[in-house]
C-alpha cells in the first residue's frame, strides 16, 4: 500500500511577522503578554487566516517570547492547528524537545486569550508548561462566535494543577470578549465545526 500522503504543516502567516516586529522580545509583565495575544487574535480573523484566537509561549522568569500562534484551521485547512497547539510547536520546534518542562530547561508560560477547547487542555497537560495564562473561562465564546469548545470537565484547573501548571485567568477579559464580540458580529466567517455543524447549531451548545 502507497500513502499519497506522508507528512503535512503548518505556516505563520506573513502578516504575523509584520505584527511583532515592534513588539519587544521581552515582555516583563503577564498584561503585556495577552496584549500581545489579543493583538494577533484580532488581526487574525480580520486577515481570514483562521478564528479569533491566538496565543504566546515565553519565559516565566524573564518574560522573553519564545514562540506566538494564531489558529491556523481555515490557512491550513487541519482541524489541529488551534492557536495553543501552533504557538507549543513552534516553541517544541525551536527548542529540539517535545517537553518545555524538561531537566535544565527554564520554566515556560503559555498565555491565551481565552481558556482552552478540549483538545488544547491535553496539549497543555503533555507539552510540560509550567503556567497557563488566560483571559477567561466561561462560555462566552461559544455564545458569541459560535465555535464549540468541546466538554471540558469542571475540575480542568485542579487537574492542571496536580501536574505542576499553574492557573491565571481573567487577564485582560474585557479585551477577549470584545474581539470575541467583533468576530461574532461578523456575516463573513466560518465556524469550523466539525460534522458540519455551523454557527447555529454551536450557539445552543453548553460547557459542563
Amino acid at each position: 500500500m502507497e500513502l499519497s500522503v506522508v507528512d503535512f504543516g503548518a505556516r505563520l502567516p506573513g502578516w504575523v511577522a509584520d505584527e511583532i516586529a515592534g513588539v519587544d522580545r521581552r515582555l516583563g509583565h503577564v498584561e503585556d503578554r495577552m496584549r500581545l495575544a489579543h493583538r494577533l487574535a484580532g488581526r487574525n480573523h480580520r486577515e481570514g487566516t483562521g478564528g479569533p484566537f491566538a496565543a504566546v509561549v515565553s519565559d516565566t522568569a524573564t518574560g522573553e517570547v519564545l514562540a506566538v500562534g494564531v489558529n491556523l484551521v481555515l490557512a491550513s485547512g487541519l482541524s489541529g492547528m488551534h492557536a495553543e497547539m501552533v504557538a507549543l510547536c513552534l516553541a517544541q520546534a525551536a527548542a529540539g524537545t517535545w517537553d518545555l518542562g524538561g531537566a535544565g530547561r527554564a520554566p515556560v508560560e503559555l498565555a491565551v486569550n481565552w481558556r482552552p477547547c478540549a483538545m488544547c487542555y491535553g496539549a497543555v497537560l503533555w507539552s510540560g508548561v509550567a503556567r497557563l495564562v488566560i483571559a477567561g473561562e466561561g462560555d462566552e465564546v461559544e455564545h458569541l462566535t459560535g465555535f464549540d469548545e468541546g466538554p471540558m470537565r469542571p475540575d480542568w484547573k485542579e487537574q492542571l494543577a496536580a501536574r505542576g501548571v499553574q492557573v491565571r485567568t481573567d487577564v485582560l477579559r474585557e479585551e477577549a470578549l470584545a474581539t470575541f464580540r467583533e468576530y461574532g458580529e461578523r456575516t463573513d466567517v466560518v465556524v469550523y465545526n466539525g460534522g458540519g455543524r455551523g454557527r447555529s447549531d454551536a450557539r445552543v451548545l453548553q460547557v459542563e
